[in-house]
């Protein structure tokens, strides 16, 4: 059973839509296994995109990141990381078709309405950055 991590960012809680973000994981037939509001520190980020760092749009993503608390969630099922990323959608919404997440509420590269974990070796560094062991359960 593969894990996954799940960030509701702050455009998402903002639209009052995370319950509909949940219904459609365990639509898909994923299972939440760890959950948690929490307000991202700029440090957590720095960790969390250190592969952007350099570019100039990283202060506007931190600044939107730390807007109001993410909504972090650890999700299993069978092959998670795809299953989370086809309902997902490509990172940009324009792209995203419709019937995504981020097709049908995405505004853009950055308000996408959710992060998830690209590849599995990823999801397992995620989930214990967002997560400590004994706050995810196996369902």
């Amino acid at each position: 059973m593969e894990k996954t991590l799940v960030l509701l960012k702050p455009d998402c809680v903002q639209s009052r839509i995370m319950g509909k973000m949940l219904m459609k994981i365990e639509d898909a037939g994923l299972t939440v296994c760890g959950c948690k509001f929490m307000r991202l520190s700029p440090e957590i980020l720095q960790e969390h995109y250190s592969h952007i760092v350099q570019f100039p749009f990283y202060p506007a993503l931190v600044a939107f990141m730390t807007e109001t608390p993410v909504l972090a969630l650890a999700v299993q099922g069978p092959n998670a990381v795809k299953a989370m990323r086809d309902i997902l959608g490509p990172t940009d919404p324009a792209q995203a078709p419709k019937g995504t997440i981020r097709g049908d509420f995405g505004a853009d590269k950055t308000r996408n309405i959710m992060h998830a974990s690209d590849s599995p070796e990823n999801a397992v560094i995620e989930i214990q950055r967002f997560f400590r062991a004994d706050e995810v359960f196996e369902r």
